[in-house]
């Protein structure tokens, strides 16, 4: 068999846990981001802070710096990592209606972390979708996506621009603005990375017959 450019591949085709012993450890950071769809009326009920569970954001935050520090547990030939960061944080946009998700992770090792990232952005997609599924089961989930990443062999990514546009699931209103500007808290990476997104606007809702994520 010719050489497999796949690490995850041995030379028989065989999936195996890459041995990251021969590399030196370096500092690694990485940045993804998702957004979650919702009726205008479900936005205003996470703003008010009426969710029946309780506080939304809150739970999807702590899920998803949980779901960071577990992702060898959910993703096969993930190696378990010493994470010395990771952060979730959210952007509400009203048009389109819903909630844009950034985490941001970093580790002092021998592998990067977009898993981290990755994983704890869709976990928290999720637990905002099951805080308030009782009053909209149509929230979809769209974009979740590797923003940055830093640190390693490969060195240094950046997303050019955010996904093609896709169907919107509300109407634009007069008057309305698209994205919103970084929330306090953020991080001085991620609150970069929010800002420029917010000038792009979050990545378009996907319409009612399309599967509730887009990974």
């Amino acid at each position: 068999m010719s050489k497999n450019p796949l690490s995850h591949l041995n030379a028989r085709g065989e999936a195996h846990m890459v041995d990251v012993s021969g590399k030196a450890t370096s500092q690694r950071r990485a940045i993804a981001r998702g957004f979650v769809s919702m009726q205008p009326a479900t936005l205003a009920l996470i703003q008010s802070g009426g969710a029946k569970k309780g506080d939304v954001l809150a739970t999807a935050r702590i899920a998803g710096i949980m779901a960071a520090k577990k992702t060898h547990e959910l993703i096969p030939l993930c190696h378990p990592l010493m994470i010395s960061k990771a952060t979730v944080d959210f952007t509400p946009s009203s048009d389109p209606a819903g909630i844009d998700v950034t985490a941001e992770v970093r580790v002092s090792g021998q592998t990067g972390v977009e898993m981290e990232a990755l994983t704890a952005v869709s976990v928290a997609c999720l637990t905002i979708y099951d805080m308030l599924k009782a009053v909209d089961k149509a929230m979809t989930f769209s974009g979740i996506r590797l923003i940055e990443k830093s640190g390693g062999r490969s060195g240094h990514y950046r997303a050019d621009k955010a996904p093609a546009a896709r169907r919107k699931r509300t109407a634009a209103r007069p008057g309305a603005t698209t994205g919103a500007s970084a929330p306090a808290g953020l991080s001085d990476d991620a609150a970069g990375v929010a800002d420029a997104a917010a000038s792009e606007g979050p990545p378009p809702a996907t319409s009612g017959d399309q599967p509730p994520w887009d990974i």
